[in-house]
């Protein structure tokens, strides 16, 4: 599996405590790489550009990826703007499960003002060994690209 990353300055400090809590596991970080501000577009558009070449560049190798900023919303706007990134805003266990069972989110986005750093890290784990359901749950996947 490839893991890439990205984050705000709002989310900057937790992306870093979740790839060194995380370190077993290869990052491809997008950015940002201080606290100082800057728009959560930049690495938003960053992410999902690199994840989608890769996707198309690697198949069979899974893609998944991780996005932080202080609501999380932005974020989610930003990332769901790209066909074939399905990003879901998690916050607690539930959800994040619910996420990649019956959504097969391949993106997840977290909100750090929302979240500590042990329960981010928990849920970074569950996102990356939760497997797709698939059945019904793909048929209705599909009908977001019908026209």
């Amino acid at each position: 599996m490839k893991i890439f990353i990205g984050a705000d300055h709002r989310g900057f400090a937790l992306k870093a405590a979740i790839q060194e809590a995380l370190s077993a596991h290869t990052w491809v970080d997008v950015g940002c790489e201080t606290r100082e501000r800057t728009d959560y577009p930049i690495y938003a558009n960053e992410l999902c550009r690199q994840m989608l070449q890769e996707q198309a560049d690697a198949r069979g190798i899974e893609m998944r990826g991780i996005l932080i900023c202080g609501s999380g919303v932005g974020m989610s706007i930003a990332a769901n703007r790209y066909k074939g990134i399905f990003a879901a805003l998690c916050w607690n266990e539930a959800i994040t499960a619910s996420a990649r069972a019956d959504d097969n989110a391949n993106v997840l986005v977290l909100p750090s003002n929302e979240l500590n750093e042990a329960l981010s890290i928990e849920l970074v784990q569950l996102f990356l060994t939760t497997k797709f359901k698939e059945g019904v749950y793909r048929q209705r996947l599909c009908m977001i690209d019908e026209e």
